[in-house]
């Protein structure tokens, strides 16, 4: 049931069924259970010798084990691409291209952009105006400008409520108009 593997000199412990979570990967076909369909030397301990760098290995391994790709700073995402591709794993393959791709397209867009706008509200509307955010507002900041006004007969506080979104809604430095539900919502005076 336990599998010892020997990559590039360093030693790696996982269970069969983990190793052939991909029936027509490298590693199933290295040790599936009706006999090898591949010849692999073993060194002097039993354990199966691969040629290839363990330092993308564990990635590999971990993604086997659990479905999810976690690469460690430190490692290139090119490199756990070509050992997906040497062992043969479909599933990760795709999914290291897709976050390959992703992170192309993260870089190309430039620097992140932000719209800040500044809103000034009374105590009492305060917890309706930051629940009513929509359309990627998020808040930013709170400042409490004292209090400036009677309401009936207690004293109100009135703040500056800061929010920002990213400003990701223009083409070639034209920004495109607000939606038809954007304009309504800043007509209500709602945050849009």
């Amino acid at each position: 049931k336990w599998v010892r593997l020997n990559v590039g000199g360093t030693y790696f412990v996982s269970t069969r069924q983990t190793l052939c979570r991909e029936p027509k990967s490298f590693l199933c076909r290295l040790c599936c259970q009706d006999g090898p369909e591949l010849g692999s030397d073993k060194d002097e301990t039993g354990a199966y010798l691969i040629d290839r760098d363990p330092t993308y290995f564990g990635p590999i391994l971990n993604y086997l084990r659990h479905g999810k790709l976690i690469i460690n700073k430190e490692l290139a995402e090119e490199g756990v691409l070509e050992e997906a591709e040497f062992y043969n794993i479909a599933s990760l393959v795709r999914l290291v291209k897709e976050r390959i791709r992703d992170n192309e397209n993260r870089t190309s867009q430039g620097p992140v952009k932000h719209v800040y706008r500044v809103l000034q509200c009374q105590e009492e509307e305060l917890t309706q105006m930051v629940s009513t955010m929509s359309d990627g507002w998020k808040f930013e900041q709170l400042i409490s400008i004292g209090s400036s006004y009677n309401y009936g007969n207690e004293d109100q506080a009135e703040f500056l409520c800061v929010v920002s979104r990213e400003l990701n809604n223009s083409t070639n430095g034209v920004v495109k108009e607000p939606s038809e539900k954007a304009k309504v919502r800043h007509l209500l005076g709602c945050v849009d």
